[in-house]
């Protein structure tokens, strides 16, 4: 790689508002996406979102031990929280696809991937503990409430597993997926008045022996920390992948991306829903 293009790419990932560890986008594989496109091109009309959900929720009790669980009652407060921000966005829902929710509640700091749908409830398939970002640390952003969506306009990477000078693995292992929101307005979290500036909002794994024992609490310059096992999960069944997924086979950038051993679902989506559960408005007695 050219020494102009490694400090480029240095410079944006330093104002990324997430790590300063160096990473860059897989080399191309032809062929890998064509394969696994072809196994996700079902139409949803022949899926039985029943049975799909049975099997992505069996796979993250297997695949994420770290998995959170819940009661009837707290699946329902989680799903109309995410109703309540994608209506706020105007983000419609007209067939049935799964959403990666995060709670940016400092007490909280936990994410759903919940199944949505136009005409059926919305269920929880799982979840785990997360960051978001810190307050009141300079150059610490708060994580932005809202609708961000994984379009096949912005590449995501893939860490490299390198230490920084505090020998912490940003991004975690190598070959751990950064999915790539864009750039997102969110409050200055070391200052009292609100004041917002432009972060790239990603989300992504962290450092295996330091940081991930610290989930659950925020920590973040303003990107959604996930476990190692989530990042995995949710990289191999594709859940945020439903436009990578489409054009990979004409793309092969996009392919090159996506893992060739992934087993990708019919019911992918693109949305990331931040929630902050800490500003519920009280119910009325």
């Amino acid at each position: 790689m050219r020494v102009g293009m490694v400090a480029a790419l240095c410079m944006l990932l330093l104002a990324t508002g997430c790590s300063s560890e160096i990473a860059i986008r897989q080399a191309s594989t032809p062929g890998n996406a064509a394969v696994a496109t072809t196994r996700s091109a079902t139409s949803q009309a022949n899926v039985n979102v029943d049975s799909e959900v049975i099997r992505l929720r069996a796979a993250l009790l297997h695949q994420v031990p770290q998995h959170t669980t819940d009661t009837a009652m707290s699946e329902l407060a989680w799903i109309n929280r995410a109703k309540a921000v994608a209506a706020a966005a105007s983000f419609g829902i007209d067939r049935p696809q799964l959403l990666v929710v995060a709670d940016r509640n400092p007490t909280v700091q936990e994410l759903r991937i919940i199944l949505a749908r136009p005409d059926a409830p919305w269920e929880v398939i799982g979840g785990s503990k997360i960051s978001t970002g810190q307050a009141g640390r300079r150059g610490y952003f708060i994580t932005p409430i809202g609708v961000f969506l994984h379009t096949d306009g912005i590449l995501d990477y893939r860490a490299l597993g390198t230490f920084n000078e505090n020998h912490i693995r940003g991004l975690g292992l190598k070959g751990m997926r950064v999915w790539d929101f864009g750039w997102q307005a969110a409050a200055r979290g070391w200052r009292l008045d609100g004041d917002l500036a432009e972060i790239r909002l990603q989300m992504h794994a962290t450092d295996p022996d330091y940081l991930e024992q610290r989930l659950g609490r925020p920590a973040s310059e303003g990107c959604v920390r996930v476990p190692a096992t989530m990042n995995r999960f949710l990289d191999v069944h594709g859940v945020l992948d439903a436009d990578y997924e489409q054009d990979a086979r004409g793309d092969a950038r996009l392919g090159s991306i996506l893992l060739p051993e992934r087993e990708p679902t019919p019911l992918a989506g693109n949305a990331l829903v931040v929630i902050d559960s800490s500003q519920d408005v009280p119910a009325r007695s």
